[in-house]
């Protein structure tokens, strides 16, 4: 709206919202493109198996990953193979539900994984799911 005051001279009082469209419109792509890039894990290779898959509604479950070279992962965060029964000890969603999720890369030796489940039944977890993936479809 605006006044006149009867000289002539109007003055616009309407907010010019061209810029702020195009900066939300740049933000928008700049999200779009990286929030893909945000969904980021623990870089395993699995074995395959069939296996009946984990029900999708245990989105927070915890989860400890070996990779090959022996790094140990408690969800996304490293953690020294020395600090691990104290980090898995103190853990609260572990000390409630008493389970956990092995993701163990397919190189690794037998005994590495064994003394890994015999440290998480020293923590105190009761129930050890190991995941894997499926096999490739048949041709």
């Amino acid at each position: 709206m605006s006044m006149s005051t009867g000289s002539g001279d109007a003055t616009l009082s309407e907010i010019n919202v061209t810029p702020l469209v195009d900066v939300m419109l740049v933000l928008l792509i700049i999200f779009m493109v990286t929030a893909p890039l945000m969904q980021q894990g623990v870089e395993v290779d699995l074995p395959q198996t069939d296996a009946a898959p984990i029900d999708s509604k245990e989105q927070d479950r915890l989860v400890l990953t070996i990779q090959k070279d022996r790094k140990i992962f408690v969800g996304e965060t490293e953690v020294a193979r020395e600090e691990l029964e104290a980090k898995l000890t103190a853990n609260e969603k572990l000390k409630r539900d008493k389970e956990l999720y092995l993701k163990a890369d397919r190189e690794l030796p037998y005994g590495v994984v064994v003394d890994i489940m015999a440290l998480l039944k020293r923590a105190g977890v009761d129930q050890v799911g190991m995941l894997t993936e499926p096999p490739p479809p048949a041709t």
